[in-house]
């Protein structure tokens, strides 16, 4: 009786929060039952407001009591029932557009609130995660959720499928795939540049409204001219969101590079609060302001009301910084290896028009940084070993969820005025500089580590500088013919 009752709740809660049509209820019951397991079904249970994560467990403790399915396929059933009481992707997208037509922000989050509604965005999971602003102005998240990928190779493999179907892990493909609990992925169409794309949010995405644009090609990763476009169509249909695209290359790109994509959404990143370190402008580009950032990375700030300039002066850095080399600095465009020089665009609508953000990134290794030279140094791997992508580059860093426990463990040491812990040898360099040893209240020691972590994200951002200085990011932008000086838009 008590399953009874969880299944009849589940169905009022599909009626009330993802728009399940009362013509449609018996089939969506008979679907859910058979998913299951159960013969025979009692209608009772209404649905009065409970989360929904009480209702699925509350599914699962009666499904695996009666014998129906294992407890090792938990996951799996909660996934195969949400699919069933969610609208069909062609439903979801009808609602959507109806609602784009009025307001895309609106259309935007609705379509948010139903991949929540639907548990397809683990909102409950990611509403746990620590996250704080850094006196610095960077954002320091702890995702406790997401494996840690210390190896691009790794990063690379997990993100494929074996058997090559789909063909990856964000391939259209995956809307409703059993194999990779994908049964709620809804998505979305979108025209990027003339071509079919499309939009789905991240599950366990990073902040608030995360989500990717995906080509319905399965093609590789590129930056080039058409990109920019591409990038500037979106922000046309969501002037709301910012959309990014990384860098196509390993160690300083995203993880899925054989499939072209972009990354975007609601947040305002610490990178687009950075002022103007040196302001210049290009004889060919009349109308566009080009902005050296106050950056610890190495980023150049475009501005215009032109998408044709502002498109043209984009692919001009970006070809010039593709061919730059500096062996001394280690920065090799190419070798036998590929390509080693790209850039990480994203684009944002502002009050003076479209504003392109280029950040200018190598790959490049040597003996004393095998894993990048402009990646982060060894020094702070125990803090973050992973890439370094769009979103950390630009001042939003996702750190690995063991540093819960093991900062834990040095905040205990710190407020008993103990010294380094055995076996946390590899935080000498942290702890030190946090002032351990010494004795410290539990609030002092939190705002310690905060601040320290801070301060560990803003040196790798300076890790990843290709130029050292704004001065020589300048003589950069002047040897292929920018000038010193703001214009006026």
């Amino acid at each position: 009786m008590e399953l009874d009752r969880t299944v009849g709740k589940l169905i009022g809660y599909a009626r009330v929060r993802l728009g399940l049509d009362a013509r449609n209820v018996n089939f969506v019951r008979n679907t859910v039952l058979d998913l299951i397991g159960m013969q025979s079904y009692q209608e009772c249970g209404v649905y009065e407001g409970e989360k929904l994560s009480v209702l699925l467990e509350e599914l699962v403790k009666g499904g695996v009591e009666a014998g129906l399915f294992p407890l090792e396929e938990a996951e799996n059933k909660k996934d195969a029932v949400m699919g069933a009481l969610a609208l069909s992707p062609k439903e979801v997208e009808e609602i959507f557009y109806s609602r784009m037509s009025t307001s895309s922000a609106r259309a935007a989050e609705w379509l948010y609130d139903y991949a929540v509604s639907s548990d397809y965005v683990k909102k409950e999971a990611l509403d746990k995660n620590p996250r704080f602003t850094a006196e610095n102005g960077l954002i320091v998240t702890i995702n406790l959720s997401k494996p840690e990928f210390r190896d691009p190779k790794k990063a690379a493999s997990g993100n494929s499928v074996k058997g090559g179907y789909p063909a990856c892990t964000i391939c259209r493909e995956n809307e409703g795939f059993f194999g990779r609990a994908k049964r709620t992925l809804r998505t979305v169409s979108l025209k990027l540049g003339g071509e079919d794309w499309f939009w789905q949010f991240s599950p366990y995405g990073y902040f608030y409204q995360h989500g990717i644009a995906v080509n319905c090609r399965h093609t590789p990763m590129k930056v080039d001219r058409s990109t920019y476009c591409k990038l500037m169509d979106f922000v046309d249909l969501f002037p709301h969101w910012f959309i990014g695209c990384n860098a196509p290359l390993p160690r300083i790109g995203g993880s899925v590079l054989a499939h072209d994509h972009f990354q975007g959404g609601g947040e305002i990143l610490p990178i687009f609060r950075a002022g103007t370190a040196v302001a210049m402008h290009g004889a060919a580009y009349p109308a566009v302001s080009v902005e050296i950032l106050d950056w610890k990375g190495t980023a150049v700030r475009l501005v215009s009301r032109s998408r044709e300039e502002i498109a043209n002066c984009a692919d001009r850095i970006a070809r010039a910084w593709e061919k730059y080399e500096d062996r001394a600095r280690y920065i090799i465009p190419f070798d036998a290896d590929g390509a080693h020089n790209a850039v990480s665009p994203t684009v944002r609508k502002t009050a003076d028009g479209y504003s392109l953000t280029l950040i200018l990134r190598s790959n490049s290794t040597s003996e004393e940084f095998p894993d990048g030279v402009y990646h982060a140094h060894p020094e702070f791997h125990v803090i973050k070993k992973e890439s370094i992508g769009l979103i950390e580059a630009q001042g939003l860093f996702i750190l690995p969820g063991r540093l819960v426990s093991e900062l834990g463990a040095l905040k205990k040491a710190m407020v008993a005025g103990a010294s380094l812990p055995e076996g946390m040898e590899a935080y000498r360099m942290i702890f030190e500089e946090m002032g351990g040893g010494n004795k410290f209240t539990e609030a002092a020691a939190r705002e310690a580590i905060a601040r320290e972590l801070g301060s560990v994200c803003e040196r790798i951002l300076g890790n990843t500088a290709v130029f050292a200085t704004h001065a020589d990011t300048a003589k950069f932008l002047r040897s292929i013919g920018f000038e010193d000086g703001k214009v006026s838009l």
